[in-house]
């Protein structure tokens, strides 16, 4: 079992930054991939960024990439998505996600970003 707890999200105006952590606890986190997704309103959810167990690779989705930079530091149990440049069409509720034969998600932070 893992627990995700996302903090960090809020209101900005676009053009601007944000810096979402999310701390697990339970199992070993260095064991894990993790990734971030997103969901706007009436919308599916989606792959935002991943980031390898050791932090060594990294992959995001090309409509973040170039703006958002997902790391993690396996000693304080946290992964972070730094989030710049940010736009409206950015605005959704952020989810971590460790990645194993079962996915573990938290519980979401809200990101606004206002025009």
């Amino acid at each position: 079992q893992v627990r995700l707890v996302e903090s960090g999200g809020g209101l900005v105006q676009a053009g601007g930054s944000l810096t979402l952590s999310c701390a697990a606890s339970g199992r070993t986190f260095s064991a894990y991939a993790m990734a971030w997704f997103r969901q706007a309103p009436g919308k599916e959810r989606e792959f935002v960024a991943r980031i390898s167990s050791t932090g060594g690779s990294t992959y995001y989705a090309d409509s973040v990439k170039g703006r958002f930079t997902i790391s993690r530091d396996n000693a304080k149990n946290t992964v972070y998505l730094q989030m710049n440049g940010l736009k409206p069409e950015d605005t959704a509720v952020y989810y971590c996600s460790a990645r194993a034969a079962v996915n573990y998600w938290g519980q979401g932070t809200q990101v606004t970003v206002s025009s």
